[in-house]
C-alpha cells in the first residue's frame, strides 16, 4: 500500500510539474547569440512575452562566447541596437578611441565586458525572461503554436509560444523542424554570380576557436603538445621558419600579428586567419557527441598555435587569460562558426542583389544594413588553392530584405544567426557581427507583430517592420549622408527604400558606401522617374533641367510655414532644390509608406 501511495504521489507531482511548468509566452528564442539577444530584446520592447533559451552562460554568442570581440563593418552605420552596444562599450572604456587598440577593428572590447552589456540589455525588459545553460530537447506543433521542452540547471520544464526564433550558430531549429537548406558553395550557374565557382560542392568556412592572452611577466610556455607541428603555422607571420607561405602577398610581421587583435586592458585576442587558428571541419549536421569532438580538436590546434607563438616566436610570457572566459580550460565557450545551414527562404539574397540593387526589387523590402567585403575563409581546407578566392572582394553597401528570415514551409517559425536565405558568396559579408544584430532584431519585430496581429510571421507586412525599425533608430539602406539621430533621417531612408530617389554605392579603399547625395541637386527627369515607378498616374517628364523649391510649391500646394515646420530653411521658390528637401517634402506630401510592397519587394 505504501509503494502504491508513494507511486501515486510521485505521478500526481510530475502531472503537477508538468502542468505548472507549461509557461505560456508568445515568443522563444533558441539561442542568446547575437541575433537572439537583439530578437529578444525587440520583441520584448514591442510588449510580446519573450523567452531566450541559451545552452550557456553567456548571451552574445560570436561577440563573446566565442571571443571574435572585434567587430567587423559598420562603423559609420550606428543604428539601432548596434548603436546601444557601442554606446554601452564607449561609456564603460571611456569613449570611442578606448576601443580602438587593434588594427583589424575600429571597435575592440573584452568578451566578458560585452556579455554583461547583453546580461544588463536582457534585464531591463520586463516581457524577457533569458534561461541561461538550458537546451531545448523537443519541439512540437500544437493547435496554438509550439511545445518545447527545455531541460536546464532547474530539471525539465515545458513551455509554449506562438512564434519560435531559430536563433542557434548553426540553424538546428530549422533544420529539425523539416525546413529545406542548402550548405557550402552553389555554382555561378545556379546562382548567376560570376565569383561563385563553376561547380558546386559542400565546403563551408573555416571556423576558428580563438584564444585570448595576456601577459604575465614571465616564462607561460605550455607543455609541448603532443600532435605539434610547426610546419602548419610556419607562415602565419614573418619569421625564420617561413619557407614556402600560402599567402605570400599576406605575409605580415610578428607584431603586426600581435596587435592584430589587441583589447583593452592589454589583452590579446588571436583570431588569426593566416596560417594561424583558423581550422577545418563541417559540424552542421554532426551529431551532439561528434560536435563535441570536433571542438576538442579545433581547441587543440589552437593550442598548438598558442605554443607555436611561445616557442617558435619567443613570446613566452604570454598565454591564456585566467580572468576572461568562465571555463576550466579558459578558452572560449563556443568556436566561432563563419558559415551555417542557409534556409530556403521566401526570397534568396544573391551577390546580384547587392551589386545592381535597382535592377531587382528586393531592396524595397530592407530590413537592416551590411557594409563589409564578402570575406571567406578556406585555407585550412585540403584544396583550398582551386576555391575561388574571396578574400575582401568588394561590393557595395547593401539592405538586408525581410525575406531571407522567413523559411517556406513552416509556419511559425522565423530564422535568424546566419542561416538566412542567402546565397554562399552574400553569406561572406552577411556573416558578420553588426549585420547579424540588425538580423535579430527584424526577426524580434516580425515576431511580435506577428502575436500581436494573430498572423503567420510570412503575412507580416513589410512597411509595418521597417516602420519599426526606424522607430529604434536602424537602417533600412545604408546611407552615410545622415546619422540615425538626425531630425531628416526617417524621410530619407523612407524615400530611399521606395526607390522615388536612389542612392549610389561605392568602394573607397576596403571602405563599400551607399550615398543618397543628400545635399546635391535631382533633375525632373530623376525624380519625375522615381514618383511614376512608385505611382503610374504620376506622369514622367522628360525634363533635364534641376528640380526647385517652386517646383515643390507647386507639386504639393507647399507654404512657406510648411516648409519651416519641416525643418527645411532657405525657402526660396527661384533655387534648384537638393535631394534631401526633395526627400523631406515627398515624405510629407505624399507619405511613402502608405504604399505596401509584398515579400518581393513589389507594389501592391
Amino acid at each position: 500500500m505504501k509503494k502504491l501511495l508513494n507511486c501515486a504521489v510521485a505521478f500526481m507531482v510530475t502531472v503537477l510539474l508538468t502542468a505548472c511548468g507549461s509557461e505560456q509566452y508568445d515568443v522563444v528564442i533558441i539561442g542568446g547569440g547575437v541575433s537572439g539577444t537583439t530578437a529578444g530584446v525587440r520583441s520584448a520592447r514591442l510588449g510580446a512575452k519573450t523567452l531566450i533559451v541559451e545552452q550557456g552562460p553567456w548571451l552574445g554568442g560570436m561577440l563573446t562566447s566565442a571571443g571574435v570581440s572585434a567587430t567587423d563593418g559598420n562603423y559609420r552605420l550606428r543604428g539601432g541596437m548596434w548603436g546601444e552596444l557601442r554606446d554601452s562599450l564607449e561609456a564603460h572604456y571611456g569613449g570611442a578611441q578606448a576601443l580602438k587598440t587593434g588594427w583589424v577593428s575600429n571597435l575592440l572590447f573584452e568578451p566578458s565586458v560585452g556579455a554583461r552589456i547583453f546580461r544588463n540589455m536582457a534585464e531591463r525588459e520586463e516581457a524577457l525572461t533569458v534561461k541561461y545553460n538550458t537546451e531545448a530537447t523537443t519541439i512540437e506543433r500544437t493547435d496554438s503554436g509550439w511545445k518545447i521542452t527545455l531541460a536546464g540547471d532547474s530539471g525539465k520544464e515545458v513551455v509554449e509560444c506562438k512564434v519560435i526564433i531559430d536563433g542557434t550558430e548553426l540553424g538546428d531549429v530549422a533544420a529539425s523542424l523539416g525546413v529545406a537548406y542548402d550548405k557550402g558553395m552553389e555554382s555561378r550557374h545556379d546562382t548567376g554570380e560570376d565569383i561563385a565557382p563553376e561547380q558546386a560542392n559542400g565546403i563551408i568556412q573555416d571556423l576558428t576557436m580563438v584564444m585570448m592572452l595576456k601577459d604575465y611577466g614571465r616564462d607561460m610556455t605550455i607543455e609541448r603538445p603532443s600532435d605539434y607541428d610547426s610546419t602548419l603555422f610556419a607562415c602565419a607571420c614573418d619569421n625564420p621558419i617561413c619557407h614556402t607561405p600560402k599567402e605570400a602577398n599576406r605575409l605580415w610581421s610578428k607584431q603586426m600579428m600581435m596587435s592584430y587583435g589587441r583589447l583593452p586592458n592589454d589583452k590579446i585576442m588571436i583570431n588569426w586567419p593566416i596560417e594561424g587558428n583558423d581550422y577545418y571541419v563541417d559540424m552542421i549536421e554532426l551529431s551532439a557527441e561528434e560536435r563535441e569532438e570536433a571542438v576538442k580538436k579545433a581547441k587543440q590546434h589552437t593550442l598548438n598555435f598558442l605554443y607555436f607563438i611561445q616557442h617558435e616566436l619567443g613570446l613566452n610570457t604570454l598565454s591564456l587569460a585566467d580572468d576572461e572566459f568562465p571555463t576550466d580550460d579558459l578558452m572560449p565557450l563556443m568556436p566561432y562558426h563563419r558559415e551555417s545551414r542557409r534556409i530556403d527562404g521566401e526570397v534568396r539574397f544573391k551577390l546580384n542583389h547587392i551589386v545592381s540593387p535597382y535592377d531587382y526589387t528586393l531592396y524595397r523590402t530592407a530590413i537592416g544594413v551590411g557594409d563589409y567585403p564578402v570575406d571567406q575563409h578556406h585555407t585550412r581546407y585540403t584544396g583550398w588553392e582551386a576555391l575561388p578566392n574571396l578574400y575582401f572582394h568588394s561590393v557595395p553597401s547593401y539592405g538586408v530584405p525581410m525575406g531571407v528570415l522567413l523559411p517556406k514551409g513552416v509556419d511559425g517559425l522565423i530564422v535568424a544567426e546566419k542561416s538566412i536565405s542567402v546565397s554562399n558568396i552574400v553569406n561572406g559579408s552577411t556573416r558578420l557581427q553588426p549585420v547579424v544584430m540588425q538580423i535579430g532584431e527584424a526577426a524580434g519585430i516580425i515576431a511580435a507583430l506577428a502575436v500581436k496581429q494573430g498572423i503567420e510571421p510570412r503575412e507580416v507586412a513589410v512597411r509595418d517592420v521597417q516602420r519599426e525599425v526606424l522607430a529604434g533608430n536602424g537602417y533600412l539602406l545604408p546611407f552615410l549622408d545622415l546619422p540615425s539621430t538626425d531630425p531628416h533621417f526617417g524621410a530619407i531612408q523612407r524615400v530611399g527604400v521606395t526607390g522615388i530617389i536612389e542612392g549610389v554605392g561605392m568602394t573607397v579603399g576596403w571602405e563599400n558606401q551607399s550615398w543618397f547625395r543628400a545635399e546635391e541637386s535631382i533633375s525632373l527627369d530623376e525624380l519625375s522617374r522615381g514618383l511614376n515607378r512608385y505611382d503610374s498616374n504620376i506622369p514622367h517628364i522628360a525634363d533635364g533641367r534641376n528640380v526647385t523649391v517652386g517646383d515643390i510649391v507647386n507639386y504639393g500646394s507647399v507654404s512657406s510655414a510648411m516648409w519651416a515646420e519641416w525643418g527645411l530653411e532657405n525657402f526660396d521658390p527661384q533655387r534648384d532644390a537638393t535631394r534631401k528637401e526633395c526627400a523631406v517634402a515627398i515624405d510629407n506630401i505624399i507619405n511613402p509608406f502608405a504604399k505596401g510592397v509584398n515579400i518581393n519587394g513589389e507594389y501592391k
